[in-house]
């Protein structure tokens, strides 16, 4: 139904792998450890790494004044609020079950598609987000009493969810006439100096100096999630029709939980491994071809 350039084929596979693997190493950053501190010391090790890669690229800065609200309004979107309540809400759940719960994203980026923005969604693409909301509920079987004792970190992972579909329906949207890598670096900065003061002013108290395992964490997101995976995105998101982009990601929660279940002795049951069909069924449904495309 949509077809993805080379390009966006290599950045997709990546993306998958990066933030496939970081939930584990989220969860091992948060532990003991204060978690917006944590996301702040990866961005602080981040956003100059994407601005070197703009330099090399020879990618502009230059952000034209006109446009700076609208890059407000993205970056709290697409980055304040999901930076803020996800890893927070890692810390409560396990690595996992926080992703599954943080993709839901491409199913509240469907309905919002469909009801604010008035996108007329195949039959096929309802197939793919029915699928990826199957595969979500049978990945959640097991944890459903244990999830009802955190509703604060289920709310907040929700919450992240549909802000980020939100702020990728308006990504996509976006009629500035920049380079997509430089507003991921702008927002990145932003997102950056939010961090630093939730940091400052709710958890100086808690501040420890991290151990082998949090730093670990904290150079993995630094380097490959804020120096090359966001940036990734908000180009596929930026380039593709909103389903295609959000539900072509839905393996990354299934390589989630199994990397969680390698790394962390988390257990897994057979729901997990009737998602990962109901997750195939769905990128397919989304990204196979029609006859009508290949004509």
């Amino acid at each position: 139904m949509h077809k993805l350039s080379p390009l966006q084929w290599t950045l997709l596979v990546l993306l998958t792998v990066v933030w496939g693997f970081n939930w584990p190493v989220m969860k091992m950053g948060v532990t003991d450890f204060a978690p917006i501190t944590f996301r702040s010391l990866s961005l602080w090790l981040g956003a100059p790494i994407l601005g070197l890669a703009l330099v090399v690229m020879k990618v502009p800065f230059r952000i034209p004044r006109a446009h700076w609200r609208e890059l407000l309004v993205l970056a709290v979107f697409n980055m304040f609020i999901w930076q803020t309540m996800i890893i927070i809400a890692v810390q409560s759940l396990s690595s996992g079950r926080a992703a599954i719960l943080g993709y839901t994203m491409p199913i509240f980026s469907a309905l919002l598609g469909a009801w604010l923005f008035g996108n007329q969604l195949a039959k096929r693409s309802w197939l793919g987000v029915a699928a990826a909301s199957l595969g979500v509920v049978l990945l959640l079987w097991h944890e459903l009493s244990n999830l009802s004792g955190r509703p604060h970190a289920v709310l907040l992972a929700l919450g992240a969810a549909s802000t980020w579909a939100l702020g990728t329906h308006m990504l996509r949207r976006t009629q500035m006439p920049v380079p997509t890598l430089a507003i991921s670096f702008w927002m990145t900065v932003m997102t950056t100096g939010v961090m630093g003061l939730l940091a400052l002013v709710f958890e100086r108290t808690l501040w420890v100096a991290p151990s082998p395992s949090n730093w670990f964490a904290i150079v993995y997101n630094g380097v490959l999630v804020f120096g090359f995976a966001h940036a990734a995105w908000f180009f596929l998101a930026r380039s593709l029709p909103p389903v295609a982009s959000t539900l072509s990601v839905m393996l990354i929660p299934v390589l989630g939980v199994f990397s969680g279940a390698v790394w962390l002795n988390e257990v897994l049951h057979w729901q997990d491994w009737a998602a990962v069909g109901l997750m195939v069924l769905s990128i397919a449904a989304v990204l196979w071809p029609s006859k009508n495309a290949s004509a």
